[in-house]
This record gives C-alpha cells, structure tokens and sequence, in this order.
C-alpha cells in the first residue's frame, strides 16, 4: 500500500471515532443535563367569561334566615286515661298473664284501675310546642326585623330564626297580612343584624337575572339563580295577585326567602311554586318589592294593614261588553253591583258603571282597581272616573274601611206569578221574579250565545243596558234601542243567588 492510501486511511478512521465521540457526548449530556420532552400544549379557549353571583351571595346571605315554627298539638286521642281503658275483660286475666301485667304496667291494673303512669297523664298544659312548619325569611332591619310568608307562620305559637353562620334566635310575631301572605318577625338580640332592602321592581324587566336564597326542605343558605319569566301574574291567591314569576328553582322551604337582583336588593318575596310534582319545574311566583314594601311598613308600625274600601263588586270588562256601552278598549272594571252601606253608593256609583281611573290614573282591569284601592289609606277623599251613558264622568269617593260580618238582603212581598214569556232572538225563556225585580229564566236553548256565555236557568235579569226590565217587552224594547243606537251588543245584568254580573249579548243584525 502506497504512503498516499496509507494517510487516506488514517483519516477516514479518525473522523468516524470524532463523530462518535461527538454523539456520545451529545446524548451523555441530554442524559446528565435532565431536560424533559417537548410536549404540544394543552389546548385552551380564550373567551368572555360569565358574569358570575358569587359576590352578590357573599353579601347577602348573612341577611336571609330559616324560619322554624311551632305550635302546641293536643293528641286528638289523649282524654288523660290509658288507652286501653275502655277495653272489657282485662281483669279476668290470670294475675299471672302477660298482658295482665302489661296493662298493670303501661296504664290499667287487672280490677279496672286509671292509668297510674304518667306517660298517659299530660293534660296539665305543660306539652312543649311541636315543630309544625319551616320556611324563609331576610332581615330588613339591623335591628332585628325581618320578614317571611303568612302561611310559614300561620298558626304557630314560637318562632325560632336562623342565621346564615348558624346561630339561633328566638323571634316574636308583629303582625300578619293573610291577603298578601305576608309577615313580619322580630328578633330581640344584642347585636346588629345584616339586612338588605328593596328594589324598585317597576325597573324589574322580563329576562332580568334574579338570585334566590332560602331554606328548601330544610337545607338552609341554598342559592339558586334564573331570570324573570314574566310580570303581573294573577294565579288565584288573593285579590292583589300581581306576582313576579321567575325559573329560579324555588321548593319547599323557599316560602318568604327573597328574590335579589344582581346589586343585592329584593325584588320579590318567593312565595309559591307551579308544580305537578311537587318539586321545581321552573315556575315559581314572588310578591313583588312594591307590594311588600308598603305591606310590610304597615305591620311593623300597626301589626296589621289598613286597606280603603270601595264597596263594589266588579267584574273584567270584554270586548262584547265595552262595545255594548260604547267604551273604546278593554279597559276598566264594570261594576256589578254597589253595597247599600258603601262609600261607592253613596256617591252615586252604580251597576252597569265602567271604572276607567282613580285620581287621574288609568285603570286596566279589576285586579289593578282592588290594589289601587288597597293603597289608600281609609278615610280619604279620592277622584272616581266612570263611563256611563257613552261619556266619563268624575265622582268624589270618601273611601271606607273593608268591614267585617255578613250582610242580608231585604226581599219584598213576593208578586202573583206570570206567564212565561220566550225571547226567540237570544234563546231564552223568561217569567216575572216573584219580588217583581226582574225576569227569571226558566230555559236556555243550548245552542244560544246565552248558554255560550255561562247563562243557565234560575239566572235573573234584573238590567238591560243599565234600564231595569220587569217584562219580556222591557228587554225587546231595550234590545231594540240598543239596534237603533248601532250597538252589535246589549248588556244583560244577571243575578245568581246574591251575586251580580253583566253578560254582553250579540244582537240579532238579521
């Protein structure tokens, strides 16, 4: 081999141990150095993030309470004897037996003695008060006020109040409101109380976020949150029903805890719940802010509340009936009839009367009337708009306060029966009223507009269009006017044992 090869050789040789060498020490060092692998990074989403209630909670959870109450229970059974004293043929039993000594033991000996065990003997008034219900409540005062549903509270003789940090209070009873289920208790300690306010729910829209807080099935500080589902539902409660109704999952135990907006004030008081089950379902129903509010001051000032009385009984107004009086709209309360004693006759309102405001506001229906009424303090002098005869007219009320008792009718000496007397046009059959005040109807054809609209037999029409009939010829001639004056309605006032009210008629246009 030439001195040239020989050189080449030694080269190549020495190069490949220098890359070796070179890779050994490149992978010694990613060895010994304790880098770890390179991995793709987990994947996350930059986006807005919800607006959470969490601080909204943290400042008003030490203002809504579980409410505990109890009540003293008489056993329906105990008469302070043994309960098996009534049992014939015990003193028979051999001195020995077992259940001779068992009745000897727990309530009767073997001759027939009473009950010498004073298990059986607790009709001495000393039975402690039994918890009966429980349900919600919120501080609205440092001092000790606060306020919770009429039913959680109704018939309960001790009341016990739970904070949201666990400690317990025992609270009296200031004043109750059934027509609105409201409350009001008091707690007497020497501390300061967290306590929350009102909102003003007129601002309240549908799609609101609302939080609720209470104590479902006795959990207690269980919060639950959703958006106004809708505003002014009337669900048969009361005669103010003007509920917020909300899918904040509200249950059992919820009763008298509130609503809160998102600045932390109560927008309602959760007071019922739609249920087929019995659980949440997403329709719950609160008493709004404004209603508890004013209700509420009342009872911590008076322990009751003082509503102004109008004396009427009313009735919605439907399009028939608005087109029957020539009233624009669906609006108003049309008075069925004014109580001889109240503050609405004597002013001069009557039935067939169409209630369209109270000083100067629009009335939109009965329900609206009864909690404007409601409103006003009794006594007071307030401006009445009716439509009567086709035009409005303003009268001077001095509102009454709702009386109590039953009231009685007089009844005349009874008239010398008549006739029957058959009203083809509206299917009805009528005769004189034995009073002589009005028509009985005595049959309805089924397929008639009358029997549509809820007219039956022993119905009296005692007014058509607000003139008193005593005669089938009464009606036709009223019916008749009514064509005259381009009416496509008449108005039959109609009496059903003791009760009034109006049924709009369509009139035969041929």
């Amino acid at each position: 081999m030439s001195t040239n090869s020989l050189s080449r050789s030694r080269k190549r040789l020495m190069a490949a141990a220098a890359s070796v060498a070179l890779a050994g020490a490149i992978g010694l060092g990613a060895v010994t150095s304790g880098t770890a692998p390179v991995y793709a990074e987990a994947v996350r989403v930059e986006a807005p993030q919800a607006p959470g209630f969490a601080d909204v909670v943290q400042l008003v959870s030490p203002a809504v309470v579980s409410v505990q109450v109890k009540a003293r229970i008489d056993p329906a059974a105990d008469r302070g004897m043994s309960p098996f004293s009534d049992e014939q043929g015990f003193d028979n039993l051999p001195d020995n037996h077992p259940l001779k000594r068992f009745f000897r033991q727990f309530g009767q000996d073997g001759n027939g003695d009473q009950n010498r065990n004073p298990r059986f003997n607790r009709h001495d008034g000393s039975q402690k008060p039994r918890p009966v219900a429980q349900g919600s409540g919120f501080f609205i005062s440092d001092d000790g006020y606060l306020v919770t549903n009429n039913h959680v509270v109704a018939d309960g003789t001790a009341y016990t109040v739970v904070t949201d940090d666990g400690k317990e209070y025992d609270a009296k009873l200031i004043g109750t409101d059934p027509r609105t289920d409201l409350a009001v208790l008091k707690v007497e300690a020497d501390t300061k109380f967290t306590y929350v306010g009102f909102a003003d729910d007129a601002k309240v829209r549908v799609g609101d976020w609302v939080v609720a807080v209470g104590n479902p099935f006795g959990l207690g500080g269980t919060v639950t949150a959703g958006i106004v589902s809708a505003r002014g539902r009337d669900i048969g409660a009361g005669p103010y029903d003007d509920f917020l109704q909300i899918d904040a999952a509200v249950n059992r135990g919820n009763s008298g805890g509130p609503a809160f907006n998102l600045n932390g004030e109560v927008v309602g008081i959760n007071t019922a719940i739609f249920s087929p089950s019995g659980g949440n379902v997403g329709i719950a129903f609160a008493i709004p802010a404004s209603t508890a509010k004013q209700v509420v001051q009342d009872l911590m000032k008076n322990g009751s509340v003082q509503r102004g009385w109008l004396g009427v009984e009313i009735q919605p107004v439907t399009a028939d009936v608005a087109e029957s009086l020539g009233l624009k709209g669906e609006k108003g309360a049309l008075v069925a009839s004014a109580q001889d004693t109240g503050p609405a006759k004597k002013a001069g309102i009557a039935a067939g009367d169409i209630i369209t405001g109270v000083n100067g506001q629009d009335v939109a229906s009965p329900k609206e009337l009864s909690r404007l009424i409601a409103g006003i303090t009794p006594g007071k002098s307030v401006d009445i708009t009716v439509w009567r005869n086709g035009k409005a007219e303003t009268l001077k009320v001095d509102l009454g306060e709702i009386p109590g008792g039953d009231k009685k009718a007089s009844v005349d000496q009874p008239a010398s029966p008549a006739e029957p007397s058959t009203l083809a046009d509206l299917g009805l059959t009528v005769t004189r009223s034995e009073d002589g005040k009005g028509l009985v109807i005595t049959d309805v054809d089924p397929s008639s507009d009358a029997a549509d609209r809820g007219i039956q037999a022993g119905d009296v029409i005692t007014a058509v269009n607000a003139v008193e009939v005593q005669s089938a010829a009464d009606v036709t001639k009223a019916l008749d006017q009514a064509e005259k004056a381009g009416r496509k309605a008449a108005l039959f006032q109609i009496s059903r044992e003791d009760s009034n009210r109006f049924v709009a008629l369509p009139l035969n246009q041929g």
